[in-house]
């Protein structure tokens, strides 16, 4: 089955479209992610540990290494005596206002151990998560996907919805991939060993490459990057960076010509491991990260805000590493916890159930009108129809998403709707049966019963709100529908009945009621 286009002509004719249809009903493939937060704030310490050396190297401060402590989550500086350890210190907390320190000696090795304080750390993970969404948000675009959702589930987990699609396996590449760019300068020769990291060619292990530690840029200063092909035909990646990007990386080449500019490709990955915890098994995962040279080549000018990266192997993985770059690097790693593929075939029938569903609950509201309430019971059935077309289209209005529990909502709101017309019309009856002339129960009916409906209806579009506020995707659909069939419903009740009873037996002198 494809994904074509059912919209009778007319309806296109006329400007109109057909309601979004949710995942259950359209099919297509259901990611649950979790954001790796700790990871985040690693990655937050490995840039300030690379600020860190810069503040050091511009005040004059001998240092012997910054490095990050990844199980204690701390940075340790390591300083040869106490009195440059204590300009760091001062210099530190001048402009860190983020970091707790503590000063401690091992033999002749003096350290600053730099903490990042508790506000600072979910500051970062809050950032991570909001950034992830935006990234993933960006790559389903890319991807083409219509009437997409990605929002955030509890505390570092996200839900990615994608209706239509068929391959599942490339929409998790694309959307899962953790990959990123650095770009850095060939460490010279003489240059210490703490300042430097040895890599691996991605595409040829035995070559290496030494680089130094700091980060010229990472994929986050592009604003732009096209896969095309170089001269020989060989796929390259076209990069446009931000105005930032463009004015650090004019600055630092700007020194650096006939030195060799390094590409580093780094991949965020998990391994899974099962340990042996109180005599169960429990399966965990571990993070690592890999990084690879993707090419190193001389700079032979300044380099601005456009350049080229080689040294990829397919079309498809320069295509792919440019959708990356454009959509932008997730802030942290992230991990699939569910995935769920429903196909268009099940859609469909979850769409004839559906309606099939609101099919026999409507009509056998509207024979329970008909036979309890006689001509009223009619009236009520054109309100009640009436209530459900308007329903419809206030949810077309708001561009709302047709889930299956929202179809649920529609029938339940079938059954909701009748509940204002029975407690107007057995009000009505009381009057009668007190003597009241038919023009006065009628109008007592509407006015007594007014108070009830509302008090009925305010309740549970409450509970509405909170299923919306607190619910995911489906729970969401939910309230939606059951929200929009309470207004609609009780304008339904108050206005729509009350005017066609008007029009049948207002101005008149009626001896008696069908009812």
């Amino acid at each position: 089955m494809n994904l074509a286009p059912t919209t009778p002509d007319w309806l296109t004719a006329i400007g109109a479209g057909p309601m979004k249809l949710g995942l259950d009903l359209r099919g297509g493939v259901h990611f649950l992610m979790e954001v790796d937060t700790v990871q985040a704030v690693s990655q937050r310490l490995e840039v300030y540990a690379s600020d860190i050396r810069t503040t050091l190297r511009e005040q004059r401060i001998r240092y012997r290494s910054v490095d990050l402590d990844e199980s204690s989550g701390q940075l340790a500086a390591r300083f040869a005596d106490q009195e440059s350890r204590d300009q760091a210190l001062s210099r530190l907390r001048r402009d860190y206002s983020e970091f707790t320190f503590e000063s401690t000696q091992v033999d002749d090795a003096f350290f600053l151990y730099v903490t990042l304080n508790e506000q600072t750390v979910r500051e970062i993970e809050d950032y991570a998560i909001q950034q992830n969404l935006t990234t993933l948000r960006n790559r389903v675009n890319e991807l083409g996907v219509a009437e997409p959702l990605v929002q955030r589930q509890g505390r570092n987990r996200i839900v990615v919805q994608l209706p239509g699609v068929q391959d599942a396996a490339a929409a998790k590449r694309v959307i899962g991939q953790t990959a990123n760019l650095e770009f850095r300068l060939e460490a010279t020769s003489d240059a210490s060993r703490a300042a430097t990291e040895v890599f691996e060619f991605r595409n040829d292990p035995n070559r290496r490459g030494t680089l130094e530690r700091d980060i010229i840029i990472t994929g986050s200063s592009v604003a732009n990057a096209n896969a095309t092909f170089d001269e020989n035909g060989m796929p390259q990646v076209s990069i446009t960076l931000d105005a930032r990007g463009g004015q650090m990386m004019s600055r630092v080449t700007r020194n650096a010509i006939q030195r060799r500019m390094a590409v580093v490709f780094v991949e965020h990955k998990t391994r899974t491991v099962i340990e042996r915890v109180d005599g169960e098994s429990v399966e965990r995962r571990i993070p690592y990260t890999e990084k690879h040279l993707i090419s190193l080549a001389t700079i032979q000018s300044v380099l601005g805000n456009s350049f080229r990266i080689t040294g990829l192997d397919s079309p498809r993985e320069s295509s792919e590493l440019a959708l990356l770059l454009r959509a932008g690097a997730l802030a942290a790693p992230i991990y699939f916890v569910e995935e769920r593929t429903i196909g268009p075939s099940l859609g469909a029938a979850n769409i004839e159930m559906g309606i099939t569903s609101v099919k026999i609950g409507f009509a056998l509201v509207l024979i329970f009108m008909i036979l309890f309430y006689r001509a009223f019971g009619l009236i009520a059935n054109i309100a009640l129809t009436l209530n459900l077309v308007l329903m419809i289209a206030v949810m077309s209005l708001m561009s709302a998403t047709l889930t299956l529990p929202g179809i649920a909502g529609i029938v339940l709101t079938v059954g909701m709707a009748v509940d204002a017309n029975v407690l107007i019309f057995e009000r009505i009856k009381e009057e009668l049966r007190r003597g009241t002339p038919v023009q006065s129960a009628i109008h007592s009916g509407f006015s007594q019963a007014f108070s009830t409906i509302l008090d009925a209806n305010v309740t549970t579009f409450i509970a509405a709100i909170i299923l919306f506020a607190m619910g995911t995707g489906p729970v969401k659909g939910f309230a939606v529908t059951l929200s929009v069939g309470i207004v609609t419903s009780m304008f339904a009740a108050l206005v729509i009945t009350r005017a066609l009873v008007n029009l049948a037996y207002g101005g008149r002198k009626v001896q008696k009621l069908w009812l």
